[in-house]
């Protein structure tokens, strides 16, 4: 059994570790939360750890899925020494691109692989197991990470060199926050003119401006739906690393700049922790 090392139990981690320990991976788990830990082993076959330094020792491959690049800096600086030789630390945290480069350099001096894998789908994609994957790093540590990720994913791309999984994930949020704002607004006017939303979904998710967003996310919207999904705090931290990354690299980015905005009008709201659907909230709270 290749033995494995999962280090953050959130609404993604937990149900992707399960998928490892399910697909017969020697898993071992760590979350700060300790309760958590504990409520992972009940409902799966592996073990908890104490500190994320006893979590990687003697793990061929270790995966993280945390918060944010303070998050994900901690756990590895308090793992460093102790990561067996050889080994390949696999992110799944949303982080910036410098922080995936700066890993890679680090791990690389304590003979270690790194792959910065960002993902896609969800919380019903980690729990169904239908992930999408975008990897940066070398070959050879993504293709060691491939068949452990493949347990919890049903896509799994390698981008490029370390932090190009990272700026993929980017493009990814990118794309999103254009296409949620237009979603909001048309769900939004199909209310007002008084016309019925279900044919109106009907009618037009065939055609040009059918979206996996408009599927999943449309009647929720127009029901005020919006305990559920990716919290619209964490699309701010991915909006705020991929602004951050359009100002290193001189691309424009007018509409993601201006989504952002409206999402601090969510959060002012008392939406932190809606799913990001809910930018429409703020056109139907205005008249």
């Amino acid at each position: 059994m290749t033995k494995a090392a999962f280090l953050g139990l959130g609404v993604m981690g937990f149900p992707m570790a399960g998928h490892l320990a399910a697909k017969g991976y020697d898993v071992t788990v760590y979350n700060r939360t300790k309760a958590k830990a504990d409520e992972w082993v009940t409902k799966n076959n592996g073990v908890a750890a104490q500190t994320p330094a006893d979590a990687v020792k003697g793990a061929d491959l270790v995966f993280a899925c945390l918060g944010d690049d303070p998050d994900v800096s901690a756990v590895v600086g308090a793992a460093l020494d102790s990561f067996k030789d050889g080994a390949v630390f696999t992110d799944h945290t949303t982080a910036s691109p410098s922080l995936a480069r700066q890993l890679h350099s680090a791990l690389r001096e304590k003979g270690v692989g790194f792959v910065d894998a960002p993902v896609s789908g969800g919380q019903a994609g980690a729990e169904n197991g239908r992930l999408s994957v975008m990897c940066g790093g070398d070959e050879a540590d993504v293709e060691k990470a491939r068949p452990a990720m493949e347990a919890y994913s049903a896509r799994i791309v390698h981008i490029g060199p370390a932090g190009h999984g990272q700026l993929c994930k980017a493009v990814n949020q990118i794309c999103i926050a254009g296409l949620l704002q237009g979603l909001s607004e048309g769900v939004h006017f199909a209310a007002r003119a008084g016309i019925d939303i279900e044919r109106v979904l009907e009618a037009i998710s065939g055609g040009a401006a059918q979206s996996w967003q408009m599927e999943n996310r449309a009647k929720t919207m127009a029901a005020d739906e919006f305990d559920f999904g990716f919290a619209v705090d964490w699309m701010r931290k991915d909006l705020r690393i991929a602004l951050a990354e359009a100002r290193q690299n001189g691309a424009r980015l007018p509409v993601t700049a201006l989504v952002d905005q409206f999402y601090g009008d969510v959060q002012s709201m008392g939406g932190g922790r809606w799913d990001t659907s809910s930018l429409i909230r703020r056109l139907n709270d205005v008249d």
